[in-house]
């Protein structure tokens, strides 16, 4: 259910895989994504599921209505209804026990924390998102709310390689235009970006060297939820929160 957990100064980072839910084919197991045609009460339970096995409540848990932009959201609670979710790619927030969600099926879960002065950030940077800014968008945000780029800590998950993401050749000078280091190329020889490259490359050059970058390619496991592999398909979720 939680492919990857870690404590860091009271700040916690963790990543689902797949596994350990509710839901049918072809969303099995644990999917955490509201909008992609699953069962609600069965992506309810494994909200539930999940956060519980986190040891959150899964009422002050903050999700977004994601749409692979640059804009963020600085919350202090929990939304009053879904009606009140913004469309974001990236949450802010000072609220100590207050759990950030990040939904992926392929794209970088960016997970930020300052132990320090008490903020942390989820963003959601897929290939339009990394392009448009959105890392450096949320960490301006925590900057904003006392935060220190060298204190803070960057943990991104399970997302497709470069190695696997293959785009027209024209796409990856567009991407590379901007952010160079995104540029890559497949395993089997064609044109790539790598978004998590880039996404790196960006905390780098804002000062966040506190960085992880997980090992998992998403097309390539099974554990995993892949939009690119499987289309029909659930999503994966990071969650970060602080003590």
């Amino acid at each position: 259910m939680i492919g990857q957990r870690e404590n860091v100064s009271g700040a916690h980072f963790a990543f689902t895989d797949r596994w350990g839910g509710v839901s049918a084919a072809p969303y099995e197991e644990l999917n955490l994504g509201g909008a992609v045609g699953d069962d609600a009460a069965a992506v309810t339970t494994n909200r539930e599921l999940a956060a519980k096995s986190l040891g959150l409540d899964p009422g002050r848990v903050v999700w977004m209505n994601q749409v692979h932009g640059a804009d963020v959201a600085v919350v202090d609670g929990p939304w009053g209804s879904t009606a009140d979710i913004p469309s974001v790619d990236a949450i802010v927030t000072t609220g100590r026990g207050l759990a950030l969600a990040v939904l992926t099926a392929d794209c970088v879960p960016v997970l930020l924390a300052d132990p320090v002065a008490g903020v942390a950030a989820a963003a959601h940077a897929g290939r339009p998102g990394m392009v448009a800014g959105v890392v450096p968008a949320a960490v301006k945000a925590m900057i904003e709310l006392g935060a220190d780029p060298a204190r803070i800590v960057a943990r991104t998950g399970p997302t497709v390689c470069g190695s696997c993401y293959e785009v027209p050749e024209a796409m990856r000078a567009d991407v590379a235009a901007v952010e160079p280091t995104a540029y890559a190329e497949t395993s089997w020889g064609t044109s790539s970006v790598d978004v998590s490259a880039g996404v790196h490359s960006q905390l780098e050059r804002l000062g966040v060297h506190d960085r992880e970058q997980s090992p998992v390619c998403t097309l390539e496991s099974r554990d995993h939820f892949s939009y690119r592999r499987d289309r029909a398909t659930g999503r994966l979720a990071g969650y970060v929160w602080l003590d």
